[in-house]
């Protein structure tokens, strides 16, 4: 395993981590569960990202992966690196979701209930919060490192402006913020879009020491094979669970060939060629995957091995995926993949 640094904190991250976003619930048994992050942890992932509402239902992942705290990694507990989240609807009422102190803390209470445990390794603000004040969710993740809950804090899906506003009040709170997740792949290159201040959030990020730890590379699923020849029985498209149909345009499905083509190029599988890409730029700490088997990991961990693109390459693959602005320069195209962006990454 490749480990990265995460900015310029003293955290490192392994370069690839499990996610257990929509794996981990109780629709999968604890038995296929426990084989998943049991090999992952033997192949040095060491890094289980979660949330409240992981499962589904909510809640299942977190209290999953406590069974497996309290058995097969009793005694690892200090070599694992787990974080957890809140801000997504969680629960029923006023206090079920958002970024208010109250629902974060209590949310951050009942995660360490759930997991067995009195501390995570990071906290998350999981979205921007339009109805609170910043300084609020932001002055909730100090309370959580100052309290001893979590070691580190973090947030996710925060726009450019929204995380350098995010990063003022951290600082004048002396909280460093070392982590920024948010999503990105090839189809979906959001944080490279210039932001009111004509940075991007990989430059704020970069010039604040935070580094970047990003979801769904693989654009739920659709950097693979798996659509190209229709939508398969039981798959994400299928269930309507965070892929649309639509989503599945000739445009897009043509794209996904085309990059499957530059990947057969470089001898690699698309997904191979997909995580590399996302790892490509230094600023990223660490990409987030979901594999549901220990064979879809081991195939995630080859792209660790990859070649270094060429800038032919690279210049095929920004023909798919950035377009030319009016005023002549290149931006990330609009693929509609960005799913989380109206919720949180616009605002």
């Amino acid at each position: 395993m490749t480990y990265r640094r995460a900015g310029t904190s003293g955290l490192t991250l392994p370069a690839l981590s499990l996610g257990l976003w929509q794996n981990f619930g109780d629709s999968t048994p604890f038995a296929a569960q426990r084989e998943l992050v049991l090999h992952a942890y033997e192949r040095g992932v060491v890094h289980f990202d979660l949330a409240n509402n992981y499962g589904p239902p909510p809640g299942s992942a977190e209290a999953g992966f406590g069974r497996l705290l309290a058995t097969d990694l009793r005694g690892h507990r200090d070599e694992l690196l787990l974080s957890t989240k809140a801000g997504y609807r969680m629960g029923p009422g006023p206090y079920g979701e958002g970024g208010s102190r109250k629902y974060l803390l209590s949310s951050l209470d009942a995660s360490l209930r759930r997991l067995g445990l009195d501390h995570v390794d990071v906290f998350y603000s999981h979205r921007f919060d339009p109805t609170t004040p910043l300084r609020e969710t932001v002055g909730a993740l100090a309370t959580a490192v100052a309290s001893g809950r979590a070691r580190y804090a973090a947030i996710s899906s925060y726009s450019a402006r929204r995380t350098a506003q995010a990063l003022e009040i951290a600082a004048d709170l002396g909280l460093p913020l070392v982590l920024h997740q948010p999503s990105y792949s090839i189809l979906n290159r959001w944080i490279e879009e210039p932001g009111p201040d004509g940075r991007t959030l990989l430059d704020v990020a970069g010039d604040a020491g935070t580094g970047l730890i990003v979801f769904s590379p693989l654009a739920q699923g659709m950097l693979t094979d798996r659509y190209l020849d229709g939508v398969p029985e039981g798959s994400r498209a299928a269930r309507g669970v965070s892929l649309r149909t639509e989503l599945l345009s000739p445009e897009n499905l043509a794209r996904v060939r085309t990059l499957r083509e530059i990947a057969s190029g470089r001898g690699e599988s698309l997904p191979r060629m997909a995580l590399a890409w996302t790892l490509r730029d230094p600023r990223v700490t660490s990409v987030l995957v979901g594999a549901r088997t220990t064979a879809q990991l081991d195939e995630n961990l080859r792209a660790l091995d990859a070649v270094p693109f060429s800038p032919a390459e690279l210049a095929a693959i920004d023909a798919v995926s950035l377009e030319t602005a009016p005023d002549g320069t290149s931006r990330p195209l609009d693929t509609g993949i960005n799913i989380w962006a109206d919720r949180s990454s616009r605002l």
